[in-house]
């Protein structure tokens, strides 16, 4: 039998590079949330966003050291587990340095992006939709367990949209929400910077050496963009 697990971790910041503080998950009625020390010192720019700081860890264990890895990872590598997360690719490369890897997964940040194909939801960051959507629940944000509270109200949305939409069983819904998360979106609207507001054709049309350049700094960056890398690619025909 499938089990849904929400999940969300808490980082020392959003590339490449960092390491997980905390994480949290909810399966059924079981709330999780774990602290660690993580591997480098947490930036004043992430304590910012999530609270936590350097001295909240300094005598904890590691997420390797704690005692949580092997409980957390028997679970989220089950095969009839399916892990649900906003921006699962940052989440789960958090998880991956700590030789955790799930066999299934959904994205709600890709299912929400899906089922706006004329991109009139001007962004998708997993806060902006819940005041969108008025999904009210007592949360605080940038809590992982906070977040996974939000997360599992989001997914339900998200997967009546789709059954309804595709005149779907909740299982068939959950095998294309599985089917979307596993590729990048393609984006259609820039949402930053000169060309704010404007559809990708249109940038492409008049200003091509803009997406060229905008291509290259994002696959220098070690920031994850694998959604604006493969959308470029695609308007650019590379």
């Amino acid at each position: 039998m499938q089990r849904i697990i929400f999940f969300d971790t808490e980082t020392t910041g959003n590339t490449e590079k960092d390491f997980l503080c905390q994480i949290a998950y909810k399966v059924d009625s079981e709330n999780f949330t774990g602290l660690y020390k993580p591997l480098i010192k947490i930036p004043p720019e992430a304590s910012a966003v999530h609270h936590i700081t350097n001295k909240m860890v300094r005598d904890i264990p590691s997420f390797a050291e704690s005692g949580d890895l092997q409980k957390i990872k028997k679970l989220f590598e089950d095969k009839d587990s399916i892990l649900v997360a906003h921006n699962a690719s940052f989440d789960l490369l958090m998880i991956k340095k700590e030789n955790i890897e799930p066999k299934k997964f959904i994205c709600t940040l890709r299912l929400a992006r899906h089922l706006d194909p004329e991109g009139k939801i001007e962004r998708y960051n997993l806060q902006y939709l819940r005041y969108l959507l008025e999904i009210e629940i007592e949360a605080t944000a940038h809590d992982a367990l906070g977040d996974v509270l939000v997360l599992e109200q989001l997914y339900e949305r998200l997967r009546k949209k789709i059954m309804e939409q595709d005149s779907l069983d909740e299982e068939k819904a959950i095998e294309k929400m599985i089917e979307i998360s596993s590729h990048p979106s393609l984006l259609r609207t820039f949402n930053f910077g000169k060309h704010n507001g404007k559809k990708m054709e249109e940038v492409l049309a008049i200003d091509r050496g803009y997406l060229e350049w905008l291509l290259a700094e994002k696959v220098k960056s070690d920031q994850l963009d694998e959604d604006w890398i493969y959308t470029l690619k695609h308007y650019l025909g590379k």
